[in-house]
């Protein structure tokens, strides 16, 4: 699903990419939005131990420890909804009940594999939409919600937002990370958007560790669609997620450590990240890495960065690389732009 990248490129001076919005007045309709609740596991730390309720022996009996297959075929089958194949296997050896009851989602793992061929046109066969859609709602059919997430992306490729939401609500109803973080996107960009119903599901997909819902969660707060919330919050997600390897969030990372917004100003860990984002790819990083070590004197680095920059459709960085380049004897512009040649960016969770 398309989506508007921010910050988006631009020839302006660096970091005017990061605008910090004011926040909307209180009786915005976010305002009545409040995060769930955390709930704590308060009998680790509890001086004072209440006795359980008694409970007869006949009434554990059906659920007992040793007895796995004792639980429902539909209650199995919700839980492992997002399973990988990996996953499965694992959870199909635990009793035959269980093998028996995960069948129809290893099923799944196979039409969502055949999607995926189908979608990208690898494993021998030519890309093909239609039969990847149809791979996948057979996947979605059976129950996985990895599938059904796929269906919505298909959907949402050919035009057809509604089927795809409703594949995105299936999933995210079901717990599926990507299916809520997918869903809270298409409430945002719906006319008019429903920020209070996305908010709520980005903090869900963002609590259980999914870095692009981490990322866009943080835009929200930094933009200001949400009464109350601070600066701080937004810069705790966006550390988050580029803790978590999401490229974009690692930019803005850097950002807000260079100049002081919602974390500490640290130049040292500024540039950490910006290089960071760089090495990953991100290409208005590698415009700014590259005037760094320009500005520090490293003109082979500066000169890689800035080519990379260039490639990648930063215009500005172009001028800049061209001034370095006449200071630069003609081995070391060879060698500078065979190093852009060979450059790979680090595998990451974009």
């Amino acid at each position: 699903m398309k989506q508007k990248t921010w910050p988006c490129k631009s020839d302006s001076l660096h970091f005017s990419a990061l605008p910090f919005l004011r926040k909307p007045s209180s009786d915005s309709p976010s305002s009545a939005f409040t995060k769930p609740a955390k709930t704590h596991l308060s009998f680790f730390n509890s001086s004072r131990r209440t006795a359980p309720p008694a409970t007869t022996a006949s009434a554990l009996a059906p659920y007992s420890s040793s007895d796995f297959s004792a639980l429902p075929y539909d209650v199995i089958s919700r839980i492992a909804a997002s399973f990988s194949m990996p996953n499965l296997m694992a959870a199909s050896l635990v009793c035959r009940a269980w093998a028996d009851a995960l069948k129809p989602l290893r099923e799944a793992m196979v039409f969502l594999k055949w999607g995926k061929r189908f979608k990208h046109g690898r494993g021998g066969v030519k890309a093909n939409l239609s039969k990847a859609l149809d791979s996948f709602l057979k996947g979605a059919a059976r129950g996985s919600t990895l599938a059904m997430v796929d269906a919505g992306l298909i959907y949402w490729q050919m035009g057809k937002r509604e089927e795809g939401i409703l594949w995105y609500r299936r999933a995210a109803e079901l717990g599926d990370p990507a299916g809520q973080c997918n869903l809270a996107i298409s409430c945002l960009q719906a006319n008019p958007s429903n920020t209070k119903e996305a908010l709520e599901w980005l903090y869900r997909a963002s609590f259980t560790g999914h870095v692009r819902a981490q990322y866009q969660l943080a835009l929200c707060l930094h933009q200001g669609r949400v009464t109350g919330q601070s600066l701080q919050e937004a810069a705790r997600w966006y550390l988050r997620a580029a803790e978590g390897g999401y490229v974009r969030a690692m930019y803005n990372t850097s950002l807000c450590y260079l100049m002081g917004e919602g974390l500490v100003q640290s130049h040292r860990l500024a540039r950490k990240w910006m290089k960071r984002a760089a090495d990953h790819g991100h290409s208005k990083a590698q415009f700014e890495h590259g005037l760094g070590l320009f500005s520090e004197g490293d003109m082979m680095k500066a000169v890689v960065y800035l080519e990379l920059a260039t490639r990648a459709g930063e215009r500005a960085a172009a001028h800049v690389k061209n001034v370095i380049l006449q200071q630069l004897s003609a081995t070391s512009r060879d060698r500078a732009i065979l190093l852009a040649d060979t450059w790979r960016a680090l595998p990451s969770s974009r």
